[in-house]
């Protein structure tokens, strides 16, 4: 398709590996400036554009999965397809999603991907409560021992799990270790346990399984759920490594309680506040912060937070992620941080190497 709304003067279909995919939405998405956003034509385009590449390799998958040409081909046709949907959705508006049919599509290719990769995904239950059972989705490591490392990824309320496996799924697939997706605010549970204690419950799941390893275990939070992650760690010292906003959430919330409660906030010259934060109690394990909206974290907050960890000899790392604004949000190169977080998930659970403790991406 020829035009000036493509960055690259040409969006073709389906085509090449899953590598080459990534890299192209990457380049895609650092092209990409704030007056572009703001035409909404442009975005329409792009995401009718990205919408027929992942229509293409939905259509590679099925025509592999007739030919016979083999399970790998197909499933490595549905993962293109999924992350090609998330970065539509990356660009879309709602009228976009709602006259497009969205989430069929995206459930369509999850649930094809799901059969032809056999047992590469496992819809899991736990049965320990009275009231109803806790869901989640299992993907083993593709590993080559006989355990791995696992990582319990939580949504964020305003996300589908669908969404989160579009994206986690193709970064991870390099990586030795496994993922078990969960939403906890979808729980049937109707008892009054709190989050931490639901999160502790699937810990006990994964330290049963023969193929993870218990002693590398860690937890990433999306939004809310990066919220969820901390209160885990603060509560659970199993949890090897931790993406979440290391409680800062909570320390702000309690800010902002107290200012409304008192009317008053300190400043200091200038108009920024005086010592923010009261200090959140320190996390045993390694810590990574996501500024933005996946933690709800913002940098300057991060930063002091971080100051106070190093202080201490405690590991903190921090990744601020090149956010583009424009008028109905803004958009991430979501590739290129997936692709750093596990990065770090796999330094801390796997071989160890040097990362920077604030990355700007």
């Amino acid at each position: 398709m020829e035009g000036d709304h493509w960055p690259h003067g040409r969006c073709d279909g389906a085509g090449g590996s899953l590598v080459r995919l990534r890299k192209r939405a990457s380049e895609f998405f650092e092209s990409l400036s704030v007056a572009e956003l703001a035409r909404e034509a442009h975005r329409h385009l792009w995401f009718s554009d990205w919408l027929r590449v992942a229509e293409d390799y939905r259509s590679s998958a099925e025509s592999a999965r007739a030919d016979g040409a083999g399970r790998i081909v197909a499933c490595e046709a549905w993962i293109c397809a999924l992350m090609a949907f998330e970065v539509a959705r990356s660009l879309s508006s709602p009228d976009d999603l709602a006259s497009t049919d969205f989430a069929d599509r995206v459930g369509l290719s999850l649930r094809s991907f799901a059969d032809d990769a056999a047992h590469a995904i496992e819809h899991v239950e736990i049965d320990d409560f009275e009231q109803g059972a806790l869901t989640g989705f299992f993907l083993p490591a593709l590993c080559h021992g006989p355990s791995a490392p696992a990582v319990i990824c939580i949504a964020d309320e305003d996300v589908t799990l669908a969404s989160m496996m579009s994206r986690l799924l193709p970064a991870s697939l390099r990586r030795n270790m496994s993922l078990l997706l969960i939403d906890p605010g979808s729980s049937p549970v109707r008892r009054p346990l709190k989050q931490e204690h639901i999160l502790q419950c699937w810990l006990d799941y994964l330290e049963a399984r023969p193929d993870v390893d218990a002693q590398r275990i860690a937890i990433y939070g999306e939004g809310t759920g990066a919220s969820h992650a901390s209160r885990l760690v603060l509560s659970d010292r199993r949890v090897a490594a931790a993406v979440c906003d290391g409680g800062l959430l909570r320390s702000v919330a309690h800010r902002a309680s107290v200012h409304w409660m008192t009317g008053v906030e300190q400043v200091v010259e200038g108009g920024a506040s005086m010592r923010p934060l009261s200090s959140p109690r320190r996390m045993a394990c390694p810590l990574l912060m996501v500024v933005g909206s996946r933690s709800m974290v913002r940098e300057q907050e991060a930063l002091e937070l971080q100051a106070g960890y190093r202080q201490a000899g405690a590991d903190c790392s921090i990744v601020v992620p090149n956010r583009i604004p424009y008028p109905l949000g803004e958009v991430e190169n979501f590739i290129t941080v997936d692709d750093f977080i596990f990065e770090w998930l796999d330094a801390k659970l796997g071989a160890a190497r040097r990362l920077d403790p604030v990355t700007y991406l």
